[in-house]
């Protein structure tokens, strides 16, 4: 090979590994710089983030120990869930502004707390539900509770569904608990799993407070997620929920009318006062059937719409 072939060969080298070099060496770079160069699969204004607890929360009062791990975790994974779970969020918020206004002042008759109706939103998400263990209502309320509280509930009339009635009778079993326990905290668990398991539990673990208790899963999260709710609802804005006040559910204003016969037809009856038929039954949901049979000539209080 020639003097100068061999100097066009070694010229041709030198360019190539300068090309090579300085290749990745950009790579690098981007590798430095932007770790993550893959495209976001959502849009770029979309963040999931954690959030932070507050310093300090409570339930009617007594106080939640965030200072321990588990209890801490508990409350974290609610918040994040009811956080996140954005449809049912707002619905929470726009069921609430219907139907807390009629909860708050019974609550506060009976002595109550007013954090307690954060129990019968997550009980029922304010809907008149039905559990696979047959509770009923807003308050979520088992017939036997319910007969032993003076509710009338048979095939033709279910109390259960009256959300005044089922806010008392829910009022006079917390009391009760609270009575028995000593702690509101004692008697929210124990509305849900009942009085006589939560005071086996505390003798048996020989401990004397919920968040020491282990329980099941659902009595477990029961607490955590009332106060939540109640944190979420209280703030709004915080947790990333916004709407108008015309975006939220309204009350039905509403008088009462005394009935101590049958009804025979509750269209014709409805129609008498200018409903119809799905309006009446939407505002009157203890009227099971299209008829009230009333044998008894006991006095009813029917709901109708101004």
């Amino acid at each position: 090979m020639n003097t100068s072939l061999r100097l066009l060969v070694m010229i041709s080298l030198i360019i190539i590994s300068g090309i090579l070099i300085n290749a990745v060496s950009k790579n690098d770079k981007t590798t430095e710089e932007n770790p993550d160069p893959i495209e976001k699969n959502t849009s770029e204004l979309y963040e999931i983030k954690a959030l932070k607890l507050p310093a300090y929360m409570d339930f009617s009062g007594e106080s939640v120990p965030l200072d321990d791990a588990d209890i801490r975790e508990r409350v974290d994974r609610e918040l994040l869930v009811n956080t996140y779970w954005q449809s049912n969020g707002l619905l929470f918020f726009k069921r609430a502004n219907k139907y807390f206004p009629i909860i708050e002042p019974i609550l506060a008759q009976h002595g109550v707390p007013d954090d307690f109706k954060y129990l019968a939103l997550i009980e029922s998400g304010l809907q008149n539900v039905t559990s696979p263990s047959g509770a009923k209502g807003f308050w979520q309320i088992m017939k036997e509770t319910g007969r032993e509280n003076g509710m009338e509930i048979n095939t033709n009339v279910d109390e259960r569904y009256d959300l005044k009635k089922s806010t008392k009778v829910a009022c006079k079993y917390l009391l009760k608990s609270k009575e028995r326990f000593g702690s509101w905290t004692l008697a929210a668990a124990a509305y849900n799993a009942g009085n006589r398991r939560i005071s086996d539990k505390l003798s048996e673990q020989e401990v004397a407070t919920y968040y020491d208790l282990l329980l099941t899963e659902e009595t477990s999260r029961y607490l955590p997620r009332i106060v939540a709710v109640k944190e979420i609802i209280s703030h709004p804005k915080k947790y990333g929920f916004s709407f108008d006040d015309d975006d939220l559910y309204k009350p039905i204003a509403t008088y009462e009318v005394a009935v101590d016969t049958a009804i025979t037809d509750i269209t014709r009856f409805a129609k008498d006062f200018g409903m119809t038929y799905k309006e009446f039954k939407h505002i009157n949901p203890w009227l099971r059937d299209p008829f009230l049979n009333n044998k008894s000539r006991k006095e009813y209080f029917i709901k109708i719409r101004k």
